[in-house]
């Protein structure tokens, strides 16, 4: 199982932001709670400027495969055809990098499964 450290998740949405991608400046990493002390991240944004708070990470925890998790609101949403047209890039970018962890998170474990070969 891989193991994504707060640091590497920082590097790589640095690489994703690198490859011209388009990324929310709000999207961080954010500190997780790791078994054993271990130093882990999480992804979050809050979509539209605290509109809904939504996070990115490993399905189940130590996964290669990545989900997107939105927190569930306690109000309605109603927005108009511009904000709509703002919430789909932000919902584009989201599904676009939770496909890049993913595609980082296999590569990862390819490679290690390399070194043990060797």
């Amino acid at each position: 199982m891989p193991f994504h450290s707060q640091e590497m998740l920082e590097q790589w949405l640095e690489e994703f932001a690198q490859l011209g991608y388009s990324i929310s400046q709000r999207v961080k990493v954010i500190p997780q709670d790791g078994t054993d002390g271990l130093d882990t991240g999480l992804i979050a944004l809050n979509l539209l400027d605290s509109m809904t708070l939504t996070y990115i990470q490993p399905e189940p925890l130590g996964s290669v495969h990545w989900g997107i998790t939105f927190e569930a609101r306690e109000d309605d949403l109603k927005l108009n055809a511009g904000r709509t047209l703002e919430l789909a890039g932000e919902l584009t970018m989201v599904s676009v990098l939770c496909t890049f962890l993913q595609t980082k998170s296999m590569a990862e474990v390819d490679a290690e499964a390399g070194s043990v070969a060797r």
